[in-house]
């Protein structure tokens, strides 16, 4: 065969996996709030899975998921233009 493909990356299964797939996608500064949105989502879920993948760190894949979905909902609250700390 010639030519060149690009695997596509395998899902985390490792908490330490998980932190280093998300660094890679994480959105630039100047994002829009709607991407950081997705970002953030998207960090949930892989948290979540990563607590039933990684069972030695299931706590710490919990807390991570909860706190990426704290910053999911204060952008919510600014993309309706409330106070994201009300």
């Amino acid at each position: 065969m010639t030519g060149t493909t690009t695997a596509k990356p395998r899902p985390p299964v490792t908490l330490m996996q998980a932190h280093e797939q998300l660094v890679r996608a994480r959105p630039c500064r100047k994002a829009s709030l709607s991407v950081w949105l997705s970002y953030y989502q998207h960090s949930v879920t892989v948290y979540e899975r990563i607590a039933k993948s990684d069972p030695t760190h299931d706590g710490e894949a919990l807390y991570w998921a909860q706190r990426e979905r704290i910053h999911a909902k204060m952008i919510e609250a600014r993309i309706r233009g409330q106070n994201p700390s009300a």
